[in-house]
C-alpha cells in the first residue's frame, strides 16, 4: 500500500515543477502533433477525475472548475485531431483554472489511495476486460497515465525553450 500512496504523489511533484507558461506556449501543438500542454492537462485532469469518481462514488472535482476552465467535460480519449487542436485556453486565467484543477483531482486521488485498505485493491471494478480489472491495477493505470502526460507537458516547455 505505501508504494500505491507513493505512486500517487508523483503526477503532483510534475505539475509542482512545470514553469509559469504563457499562452502561447500551452495552447502550442509542436510539429503539428495535436496534443498541446493544454490538452494533455486538461486530458490528465479529467481522466483522473472521472475514473477516480467511478472508483469511490464521490462526485467529480470539475463541477467547481468547468465553468473557470471553459473547456468540454467528456476526457479526451478518441479525439480527432481538429477537436485535440479546439482544446485551448483563451486567457491565463483560464490556464490557472485548468493548473488548479488538475492539482485537484491529483489532491483528490492522493487522498483516495490513502484511505484504502490494501484488501480493497483486489476488488474487482471492471470486468470489460480479461483479465477483469481491480482497483489496484486502475488506480496504478490512472495514476501512470498522468505522470506521462505531465512528463509530456515538460518535453514540449522544453522544445519550446530551444
Amino acid at each position: 500500500m505505501k508504494v500505491l500512496e507513493d505512486l500517487a504523489t508523483r503526477p503532483r511533484f510534475q505539475l509542482d515543477q512545470l514553469p509559469t507558461l504563457d499562452l502561447t506556449t500551452a495552447n502550442a501543438h509542436p510539429g503539428g502533433h495535436p496534443n498541446s500542454i493544454v490538452w494533455l492537462l486538461w486530458h490528465t485532469g479529467r481522466e483522473l477525475d472521472i475514473q477516480l469518481s467511478h472508483l469511490s462514488g464521490a462526485p467529480e472535482v470539475w463541477r467547481d472548475y468547468a465553468a473557470r476552465v471553459g473547456l468540454g467535460d467528456e476526457m479526451g480519449y478518441g479525439h480527432t485531431d481538429a477537436q485535440a487542436h479546439a482544446v485551448a485556453v483563451d486567457s491565463l486565467e483560464r490556464l490557472d483554472a485548468l493548473r488548479e484543477y488538475v492539482a485537484a483531482t491529483l489532491a483528490a486521488t492522493e487522498s483516495y489511495v490513502a484511505s484504502l485498505s490494501d484488501a480493497s485493491l483486489d476488488d474487482v471494478v471492471d470486468t470489460n476486460w480479461t483479465p477483469a480489472v481491480t482497483r489496484g491495477v486502475r488506480l496504478v493505470s490512472i495514476i501512470d497515465d498522468a505522470i506521462q502526460h505531465l512528463a509530456q507537458c515538460h518535453y514540449i516547455v522544453g522544445m519550446a525553450s530551444k
